[in-house]
Formats: C-alpha cells, structure tokens, sequence
C-alpha cells in the first residue's frame, strides 16, 4: 500500500510540474508576443529607435531564461527563436520595415508554438 502512495505522489508531482511548465511557457512567450507587437507598431511608424529597444528587451526575457528554456525545451526550438530575434535585429539595423513585420511575425508564431508544444492537451500526448 506504501509504494502505491508513494507512485501516487510522484505522478502528482510530475503533472504539477507539467502544468506549471505550460503555465510559466505561456506567460513568458505572451509577455515576449505583446513587446514584439508594440515593435511592429513602433516600426510602422518609423520610430525605429522604440523599435529596437522593445525588441531587445523582448531578447532579454527570452535571455534570462536561459538555463530554464535549454533545460525544459528541444534545443532545436529555442534556437530557432534566436535565430528569429537575430533575423529581427538585422532588418532592425536596416530599417526596412515589411521584412522586419514579416521577420517579427515569423518569430512571434515560433514564439506561440514553443509555448503550444508544452501544453497539456491530447493532441501533444499522443
């Protein structure tokens, strides 16, 4: 009866893991999402300076992370995301603002499916 309990509670544990994960993955990639959108806007208006910072304090949240998103994630995954933000900075420096739109896009979709990958849901069990 003890080893049940005990199996029990670690498959608890490992849900509660789970589904604080997806929590956590979603907040973080929403935050990143709404600072990579207020850019759009910015580059729109061709105020590339707000442009560039609200990209790279959107890098920032995904940086210092770092440890934890190498940790829970494919690393093929994450690195797809810096490559986004590399591709981003560099129509930043450009200022061509379609291809910066449509890079910011790309990113903000990689972005959605790196946090609709951890999330609890049949279709990712089986």
């Amino acid at each position: 009866m003890r080893r049940l309990w005990c199996s029990l509670a670690l498959l608890v544990l490992i849900l509660t893991a789970a589904v604080g994960n997806s929590l956590y993955l979603t907040h973080l990639t929403g935050t990143i999402t709404d600072l990579l959108e207020e850019a759009q806007g910015m580059a729109q208006e061709e105020d590339w300076e707000a442009a560039d910072a609200l990209t790279r304090e959107a890098l920032a949240h995904w940086q210092d992370r770092d440890l934890y998103l190498y940790t829970t994630l494919r690393h093929a995954d994450t690195d797809e995301v810096y490559t986004g933000f590399r591709e981003a900075e560099g129509f930043l420096r450009t200022r061509e603002s379609r291809e910066y739109a449509a890079s910011t896009a790309r990113l903000i979709a990689r972005l959605e499916l790196v946090a609709s990958m951890e999330q609890l849901s049949l279709k990712n069990l089986l």
